[in-house]
């Protein structure tokens, strides 16, 4: 799973690092840098860009990806109040596309038009673009796996019904589903153990 910042499609911005990121979107500034980033000139965008106030879009509380995003781009910190909570990602890929001055955070479970995803840094300005290549070697700094979580009695095989759903997300077939809908499927080697250890070969 990836996440990504977004920013209209005509914002000239190279990237961030996830500093910048604590001071656009947090009140509390947990990663070391106490002053806020409320204009555009502040990140060293000139001329028009310049004077330009951000507007700041994000996910609900409910979320997970409000948690995942606070926690390791905030170190844990507190949202600032002028974060318009949006209920899933894309009415935030929406928000922003109709903003100028829009940037937002959102998973990238989607297919995106009018925005631009923002390439990304831990520190400094060696900004890694959120590519399947990135994601998977671990460069790119907001990616994490996504997890389904099943009751299965220690020793006993899989109800029917939960093998049956998991043998089709596990199959070609599902795996092509979670490519179609933005995400990445699993490894051809992940994809044959979690098979061979779940007794769905």
């Amino acid at each position: 799973m990836r996440w990504v910042v977004l920013v209209h499609q005509d914002n000239p911005l190279p990237g961030l690092n996830l500093q910048q990121l604590d001071q656009i979107f947090s009140a509390t500034r947990r990663c070391g840098e106490n002053t806020p980033i409320n204009r555009w000139g502040e990140l060293g965008l000139q001329g028009s860009w310049q004077q330009r106030a951000l507007q700041r879009f994000g996910r609900n509380s409910a979320s997970g990806t409000y948690g995942y995003f606070k926690l390791r781009a905030l170190c844990g910190g507190d949202f600032m109040a002028r974060v318009n909570e949006l209920p899933g990602s894309a009415s935030v890929v929406q928000a922003v596309a109709g903003s100028l001055n829009g940037i937002g955070y959102a998973s990238i479970g989607f297919r995106a038009s009018g925005v631009r995803l923002l390439p990304l840094a831990e520190t400094g300005d060696r900004f890694i673009e959120p590519s399947e290549t990135n994601v998977r070697n671990g460069s790119y700094p907001l990616a994490r796996y996504l997890y389904i979580y099943i009751n299965k009695a220690p020793n006993q095989p899989l109800e029917p019904l939960t093998a049956a759903f998991l043998d089709r997300v596990l199959s070609a077939q599902g795996q092509d589903l979670v490519n179609h809908d933005g995400y990445l499927p699993l490894p051809p080697d992940t994809l044959r153990k979690t098979r061979t250890l779940l007794g769905l070969d």
